[in-house]
């Protein structure tokens, strides 16, 4: 009994369909019904149009087309080939539409730095958004204080940056995430944190965790105590985030963070948080792209997405919506 093979790629002969372009010609011909229309359509000339359509009738040993003095009319053959030669052609565009699009979709690997605070709440959602929608972008990421991000950002490490920015105006070229309120931290059954609300006055004096210095969060802090005579000094300093959180919850020290960075432990009552006001103390979440490498299709992709999912945040009442531009926020010194 004789073996059925498989076709090969090899075992496919184009033939007569080896140039598609000679029946994008016939086609053109036959539906604008002279060589001079089709030339004027297809950008062509002519003479070159005619001779294209001369080989592809000697190899198909047939007449395309009776020549008339008002043009061309198609022949039997002609017309009998023209419903089959269109799906061809119609099926040869898609897939060279679908090669084009496909060169031109983001990939590569796009390198975020972050600060903790945002990473935690940000990155899950960017990459099962980037998974979904770029499949050949992959991320990288970098946690840090903002200082250490800003410097990656100038020495190109990353190609995009997320930071808190203090003041009511942002560096040239980044991009505003989010207005955020600071909160004053503490464990639950809190005499200060009592109320959703508390004077910036109240802080004095209390036993904070507080990130070390150079922070911008702590020269913000310092520039109002001092403006107002008041002590704001921490009894630990720490720049982790987690850390942070768990002495405050079990040790009775107190800390100042943006609400979303204490969202789930709020949420479950194991920590509680008061609105800073009077003065309302708040910072900026932006974000900033590497200059030194310009925005390719995929860092592109990556920025847009983080944009909308900080939208998207700001609906679930985790910080202000970005469009928010009046800052209360204490100039640093």
């Amino acid at each position: 009994m004789a073996s059925v093979t498989s076709p090969k790629a090899t075992d496919f002969h184009l033939g007569l369909y080896g140039d598609l372009h000679r029946w994008r010609v016939f086609v053109a011909i036959a539906e604008l019904g002279s060589l001079s229309r089709a030339a004027l359509y297809l950008n062509s000339d002519q003479s070159l149009l005619s001779r294209q359509l001369n080989a592809l009738e000697r190899d198909c040993g047939a007449r395309l087309f009776n020549r008339t003095g008002r043009g061309v009319d198609l022949s039997d053959f002609g017309a009998a080939m023209l419903p089959k030669v269109r799906p061809l052609l119609t099926e040869a565009c898609r897939l060279d539409t679908e090669i084009r699009e496909r060169a031109r979709e983001p990939a590569g690997i796009v390198t975020l730095g972050t600060i903790p605070s945002i990473g935690g709440i940000l990155i899950g959602e960017l990459f099962s958004a980037l998974r979904r929608q770029y499949p050949a972008v992959s991320l990288k990421v970098f946690e840090g204080s903002s200082g250490q991000v800003e410097e990656w950002l100038t020495d190109a490490r990353v190609d995009i940056a997320i930071l808190y920015r203090y003041g009511s105006a942002l560096p040239e070229g980044e991009e505003p995430l989010a207005t955020v309120d600071s909160y004053l931290i503490s464990g639950p059954c809190d005499e200060v944190t009592r109320t959703a609300e508390v004077q910036f006055d109240s802080l004095n004096g209390l036993p904070f965790i507080l990130p070390s210095v150079p922070n911008g969060l702590r020269a913000a802090l310092d520039s109002v105590a001092k403006a107002r005579h008041l002590t704001i000094a921490p009894v630990i300093e720490a720049d982790s985030l987690p850390l942070q959180k768990l002495l405050v919850a079990t040790d009775g020290l107190y800390t100042v963070l943006p609400l979303h960075a204490v969202w789930h432990e709020v949420s479950e009552q194991r920590l509680v948080a008061a609105r800073i006001v009077d003065p309302p103390f708040q910072r900026t979440v932006s974000m900033a792209l590497s200059r030194s490498k310009g925005p390719g299709r995929a860092v592109s992709a990556a920025a847009s997405e983080i944009a909308r999912i900080a939208t998207r945040l700001a609906a679930q009442g985790m910080w202000r919506d970005r469009r928010v531009t009046s800052l209360a926020a204490p100039q640093t010194t």
